[in-house]
């Protein structure tokens, strides 16, 4: 699946629903959203949709993940491939990228301490 078929909504929410804290701000749910979009609008509607289907609770400036133990697992979800790359989250080049495999596509490439902040690691 290239990046033209993947769906932004979808793999948005699939990252909100695999994240590792009990809650988090809705600033710093934002950063790991802007990995899969930068679009405000696309944004917004990631944030909607995961509360309208359960998947955070959101409230107080707050995200909680419902789900717990979903957590991405970097065996089973986690894709790394040699390359020459540009990391989604901050940019720089990388020769080596990692990947997240999600239903709804895969977000990355991401640096190795990237992908340790993008999936609440850090």
């Amino acid at each position: 699946m290239d990046d033209a078929d993947r769906d932004p909504v979808e793999l948005g929410v699939e990252l909100l629903a695999h994240l590792e804290h009990e809650e988090l701000s809705v600033a710093d749910a934002m950063d790991r959203i802007e990995t899969v979009t930068t679009n405000p609008g696309v944004q917004r509607e990631i944030l909607d949709t995961a509360a309208m289907r359960g998947v955070i609770d959101r409230e107080n400036g707050l995200v909680r993940p419902r789900s717990r133990g979903t957590y991405v697992s970097f065996e089973a979800d986690v894709v790394v491939r040699e390359g020459d790359f540009s990391c989604e989250r901050c940019g720089a080049s990388i020769s080596t990228g990692h990947f997240v495999q999600f239903d709804g596509g895969e977000l990355g490439p991401f640096g190795s301490t990237c992908i340790q902040k993008v999936l609440g690691r850090e």
